[in-house]
Formats: C-alpha cells, sequence, structure tokens
C-alpha cells in the first residue's frame, strides 16, 4: 500500500459489482482495482482490471477486499481475507445467519483491520441530514418505514437466488433496519412479524427507550417507481423522509464510503458507525424476524 492508494481486489461480478463496486473502486483517486475474481472470468474481465484465477491469488495482490457475492459466500471469505490481514468492505447482510456474523466479526477484531458494510444509504447526504435533524431533537414516540418495488419480478437483480430465497427482509430488510435503528435507538426486540403473499414482510419492532416502529418490504409488488419513505414521529415533531432519501445515486453514496473507508485504513482506525459490528446486530435483528415467523 502506497501512502495515498489503498489496492483493492474485487470478489464477485453480478450487476451490483459492475454498476458500483468496480467503477466505484476504479474511479476513486484512493483506491486502485487491483484484482477481481469472480465464478464467471469472463465476467470479471469487463471490469478492465487483472484476473485472479483464485481467492489466495487475490489476497497475494491486494490490501483490501470488496465483496459483491450473495451472504453465504461472503462470510467464509471474510474470514479468510481477515486472517490474512487484509481490510474489508462487506455487502448486507453480513453473513446467512447471526452466528455466522459474530463469527465474521470475531475474525476482522482479531486481526485488528477496518471494516464498513455497505448500508449505501448511511452515505448519502440527505439521510445524513436527516438522522442529524431527528438525533437534534427528543420527544420521539416510534416510526414507519416502507420499500416496496417489483426488483424481483424483473430486471438486473431479479435472477438472483438469494434474494427469491431470503425475499425483501434479507436484501432491504438490512437497509430499513439500520435505518430505524439509528433514527430511534438499538432494536431489542421484535414485537410481531408476517410475512405474506407476494413477498410482502410487515414487522413490528421495539427500540431500546421504549418507542416502536414498523416496516412493510416487498420485492415483489408492480410498483412504479419504487415506494421508500421513512418517519419518526413525537409529541413535538414529524421527521419524514420520503423520495428524496434516495436523491443521491448508489456510485456517489459509494465515493463517500470508499473516502470514509480509506481514511480508516491509512489511519489504522477500525470502528465506524457501519462497521462489521453493525452489520452483525442487524443480522441479530433479522434473524428474531424470521423466529418470530416460526
Amino acid at each position: 500500500m502506497s501512502a495515498d492508494v489503498v489496492r483493492v481486489g474485487l470478489v464477485g461480478a453480478g450487476p451490483w459489482a459492475a454498476n458500483v463496486h468496480a467503477p466505484g473502486l476504479a474511479g476513486f483517486a484512493g483506491t486502485e482495482l487491483t484484482a477481481v475474481w469472480a465464478r464467471r472470468p469472463e465476467a470479471a474481465a469487463e471490469f478492465g482490471a487483472p484476473v485472479a484465477s483464485s481467492f489466495d491469488e487475490l489476497l497475494e495482490r491486494v490490501d483490501a477486499v470488496a465483496f459483491a457475492v450473495p451472504p453465504s459466500i461472503q462470510a467464509e471469505l471474510a474470514i479468510r481475507a481477515a486472517e490474512a490481514g487484509k481490510h474489508v468492505i462487506l455487502e448486507k447482510p453480513v453473513a446467512a445467519t447471526g452466528d455466522e456474523a459474530h463469527r465474521v466479526a470475531g475474525a476482522i477484531r482479531q486481526a485488528g483491520v477496518a471494516s464498513v458494510v455497505v448500508f449505501i444509504r448511511r452515505f448519502a447526504p440527505e439521510v445524513v441530514r436527516w438522522l442529524a435533524d431527528v438525533h437534534a431533537r427528543d420527544g420521539w414516540a416510534g416510526g414507519s418505514a416502507r420499500w416496496l418495488s417489483g426488483a424481483l419480478l424483473g430486471g438486473a437483480y431479479s435472477k438472483s437466488r438469494w434474494r427469491h430465497d431470503g425475499g425483501a427482509l434479507a436484501d432491504i430488510g438490512p437497509h430499513v433496519v439500520d435505518l430505524l435503528d439509528a433514527a430511534l435507538g438499538t432494536v431489542t426486540e421484535v414485537l410481531a412479524a408476517h410475512r405474506g403473499e407476494p413477498d410482502v414482510w410487515q414487522v413490528l419492532l421495539r427500540h431500546e427507550g421504549g418507542q416502536t416502529s414498523s416496516l412493510t418490504l416487498s420485492m415483489a409488488l408492480p410498483t412504479r417507481p419504487t415506494v421508500t419513505d421513512i418517519a419518526v414521529y413525537g409529541v413535538n415533531d414529524l421527521a419524514y423522509l420520503g423520495v428524496e432519501g434516495r436523491a443521491t445515486p448508489a456510485q456517489d453514496a459509494y465515493a463517500v464510503l470508499l473516502g470514509e473507508f480509506t481514511d480508516m485504513v491509512h489511519s489504522g482506525q477500525t470502528e465506524h458507525r457501519v462497521d462489521v459490528h453493525r452489520g452483525v446486530h442487524v443480522q441479530r435483528v433479522l434473524d428474531d424476524v424470521l423466529r418470530k415467523l416460526g
């Protein structure tokens, strides 16, 4: 690693890797897309970086690893990356289960490397401003969030097996849980959960201060455009974030993430507001939702 540039290897060559990770890592001044490794080498070759023949070969070339693979695959590879002393950019969810996520966090903590989870909206300026406004006031009694789309019906992500298997809870659930938790305080209990057809999730959460929040999720509704909104309310006011909460393109938010990540790598800092430990907490909430369903 030079004084200015972090060499990053990318694992995965799907649409999210192609649209966000690869161009972001190649275009950001503080990172170099040094190697790519994927199940389909021909797809990895399209990113304009050397294609590694194995994960071990990728690890030999880089200072950090960015993952864009299903959670069950990410968990084991992230542990290997941390054990090799590599900093990591993790996708959400961190793993398929809370226990697996805990193992990833343990390996990262033991290695003393930096980690960031791609809760991408947390790096959008409009969301940062909204959370700052929420935190500047008190008296919040509860909140609600909706994310309704047709992403599983067609488009770039509709052929993703893990998204179909886990549904909206696995894919967009981490984003929504993270935002409600960040706004109202730590989620301590899943009070109720229901999954209806087609892939409609409704969940009621309790937060550490006694507030409750509800979320409604689906990726299988013919909703055009996607509906996303979040609100917290209390005795004094309402703080609402609607469609403007997705005004910043994912690529721009990812550039902010890379700036914060490279600062961590250069400074030796290992704690971040959305590091692996945040990912573990969110994963535990998702596990509790599934247990509530029985």
